[in-house]
C-alpha cells in the first residue's frame, strides 16, 4: 500500500498509471498528508464537488478531493463534507501550495478550510456572487458590480516603495498583477494576484459530451494542449477500462515530445531576448517555427490541437513524414548545439543568468516545486520516469536535473530536455515502423462512460505534471472535470525566487519559469 494509515483503505484504480482511490474522514486528512510529506511525497491537486442529492455519497453534501503523489504513485482521497457547514482541515500548513487551491475551491464551490490563515478571494474579481460549481447556481442572478478591493499585504519601513505591475502588460501575454515592495531596486517582497483569465472552464465541462470535453481539455492552456488532451483521454479510458491501440500510444508520445521541443525552443529564444541578445531570440524562434510548420504539414495543426481523443488519436503519420522528422531532428541537434555554445560562452548573458532567481533545493521541496523548474532545483520528479504510462514504459527516459535552482539552471535543464526529446523522437519513429504498424490509430472514439465513475490521468507536460480528473454521473455523462496545471505549485515559488534580486531582473526570472495563467485560472 502507498500509505500506512489505520483508517485509510485504498482501492487500486485501473488505468495507465499507478493510482489509488480512498475515502477519508476529516480528522485523518492532516495525518495522512503529513505521512505523505514525511515520506518525500507532494500535493498534486485539490478540488471539490457538489454531491447533494447523489445516491451513495456519504453525508449527502459536498466532497473534497485531494490528489497526492509519492514514490508508489498517485493517491486520490475523497472526504464527505456536511451540506450545512462544508469545512475541512487546512492542509496548507503541510503543503503550502494548497493555500491558493483552497481559496479557489471556496470561490467556486463554497467549501472552506477552517483554521486557514488566508481566506481572501482568489478568482472572484468583483464579477459574481454565489458559487458557480454548485448545482443550484443561477448564472443569470449571479452578476454583480460590487467594487473589487483586494487586500494586498502592506510592507512598511523607511525607503520602502510599492511598484504595481499589471494586470495588463506591455506584451501580448495574459493578465496578472505583480506588486513589488522595494528599497531602491532591490525586491523585499512580491505578491501575486492572478485569476484574471478565469473563464468558467470547469462549469462548462458539465454541459459537454465526452468528445466535446476532449476539445475543451486541449484548450485549458494552449501551449500544453497535448498534455491536457492526453491526461483527459487517460482519465476517460480508465473509467471505461479501454486501452487505446498500440500505434495510438506511440503517436501520443511523439506529439508530447514535439510539444516539449517547441516550447523549449521558444523559451530559450525569449530568455535570450530578456538579456538583450536579440540574435538568440531570432535563431531559436526560426527553429520553433520550423517545428510548428512540420506539425501543420504532417498532422494538420501547428500546435497539435484535437489530435488526441479518448480511445485513440485523430491523426497518423505517413511513411514519408518519418523522414521529414528525422531530418528535422538532425537539423535541430546541429543548430541547438551551436546556439548552446554561444549562450554558455556569452559573458554578459551568463552574468545575468547565474545566481538570478534562485530557489534552493530545500525551499523547492518545502514549496512542492515541480516540473522543469523543480528539476532545476534538485527535485527529481518526472512522471515519464517514475510512473511511465505506455509507451514510456518501453522508453528509457533520462531525467534532466540540476541543483543551483537559478535562471542558469533552468536554462541548462531546458537544453538537456530538448536534446533528450530529440533522442526520444528518433526512437519513437523507429518503434512506429514495427509496433502497431498495421493498426488503425484512429478507432471509433469513446462516446459515453459508465455511470458513477471516477478516473484520473497524469501526464508530464513540458512545464510539469498535468492532471485531469473526471467524475461521471449516474447517466454516464460528465458530472465534474477538474484539470490541474503545474503552475498552481510553481507560481508561489516565483514570489520567493525574486527576493533580493533587482526589479529589472524580474522579467528574466519570470520567463525562466514561464508559468501558465489560463492553466491555473480556468
Amino acid at each position: 500500500m502507498p500509505i500506512a494509515h489505520p483508517n485509510l483503505h485504498l482501492t487500486r484504480l485501473g488505468g495507465a498509471i499507478p493510482a489509488w482511490l480512498g475515502e477519508i474522514e476529516p480528522d485523518d486528512l492532516l495525518p495522512v498528508c503529513r505521512n505523505v510529506s514525511d515520506g518525500g511525497g507532494r500535493l498534486v491537486a485539490l478540488w471539490g464537488s457538489d454531491a447533494r442529492g447523489d445516491v451513495g455519497v456519504r453525508g449527502n453534501g459536498f466532497v473534497l478531493h485531494v490528489a497526492l503523489v509519492n514514490e508508489s504513485g498517485l493517491i486520490c482521497l475523497s472526504m464527505a463534507l456536511d451540506a450545512g457547514q462544508p469545512a475541512y482541515p487546512d492542509i496548507s500548513r503541510v503543503f503550502p501550495a494548497a493555500g491558493r487551491m483552497q481559496r479557489a475551491t471556496y470561490d467556486l464551490l463554497g467549501i472552506y478550510a477552517h483554521e486557514g490563515h488566508d481566506h481572501r478571494k482568489w478568482l472572484r474579481h468583483g464579477a459574481w456572487h454565489g458559487f458557480p460549481l454548485r448545482k443550484d447556481f443561477d448564472a443569470a442572478q449571479s452578476r454583480t458590480d460590487e467594487p473589487d478591493a483586494y487586500p494586498f499585504v502592506q510592507v512598511e519601513g523607511q525607503g520602502v516603495h510599492e511598484i504595481p505591475v499589471g494586470p495588463v502588460h506591455a506584451g501580448t501575454i495574459e493578465p496578472g498583477h505583480f506588486r513589488f515592495s522595494v528599497v531602491g531596486e532591490k525586491v523585499l517582497r512580491l505578491e501575486e494576484r492572478l485569476g484574471y483569465t478565469h473563464k468558467g472552464i470547469e462549469k462548462r465541462f458539465e454541459s459537454l459530451t465526452l468528445q466535446q470535453g476532449a476539445k475543451l481539455a486541449g484548450r485549458v492552456s494552449g501551449d500544453s494542449t497535448v498534455a491536457y488532451a492526453w491526461a483527459y483521454a487517460m482519465a476517460a479510458e480508465s473509467i471505461a477500462a479501454v486501452k487505446p491501440p498500440e500505434r495510438a500510444l506511440w503517436l501520443r508520445a511523439l506529439f508530447l515530445e514535439r510539444e516539449r521541443i517547441a516550447n523549449h525552443l521558444g523559451d530559450l529564444g525569449y530568455l535570450g531576448n530578456d538579456v538583450a541578445l536579440a540574435f538568440g531570440f531570432a535563431q531559436f524562434w526560426i527553429l520553433k517555427e520550423q517545428v510548428l510548420r512540420n506539425n501543420a504539414a504532417l498532422f494538420g495543426h501547428r500546435y497539435l490541437m484535437d489530435k488526441i481523443m479518448p480511445g485513440g488519436v485523430a491523426a497518423d503519420l505517413a511513411e514519408s513524414g518519418k523522414q521529414t522528422l528525422r531530418d528535422e531532428c538532425a537539423m535541430l541537434e546541429r543548430e541547438v548545439r551551436l546556439l548552446r555554445g554561444i549562450y554558455e560562452e556569452h559573458a554578459g548573458m551568463q552574468d545575468r543568468f547565474i545566481a538570478a532567481g534562485r530557489v534552493e533545493p530545500k525551499l523547492a521541496a518545502q514549496l512542492g516545486l515541480c516540473g522543469l523548474a523543480g528539476r532545476a532545483s534538485a527535485q527529481a520528479w518526472d512522471a515519464r520516469v517514475q510512473f511511465p504510462c505506455a509507451p514510456y514504459d518501453r522508453l528509457d527516459v533520462q531525467m534532466a536535473t540540476y541543483r543551483n535552482g537559478d535562471v542558469a539552471a533552468r536554462v541548462i535543464v531546458r537544453f538537456d530536455e530538448l536534446f533528450e526529446s530529440l533522442r526520444l523522437q528518433r526512437e519513437i519513429l523507429g518503434r512506429l515502423a514495427h509496433e502497431g504498424a498495421q493498426e488503425d490509430a484512429r478507432p471509433e472514439p469513446l462516446e459515453k462512460l459508465p455511470g458513477n465513475g471516477f478516473g484520473v490521468g497524469m501526464v508530464e507536460g513540458w512545464r510539469g505534471e498535468v492532471l485531469v480528473a473526471i467524475h461521471t454521473g449516474a447517466d454516464g455523462k460528465l458530472a465534474r472535470v477538474h484539470p490541474h496545471d503545474p503552475s498552481w505549485q510553481n507560481w508561489p515559488a516565483l514570489e520567493h525566487a525574486v527576493l533580493g534580486n533587482i526589479v529589472p531582473d524580474f522579467p528574466l526570472i519570470n520567463k525562466s519559469f514561464n508559468l501558465s495563467y489560463s492553466g491555473q485560472d480556468l
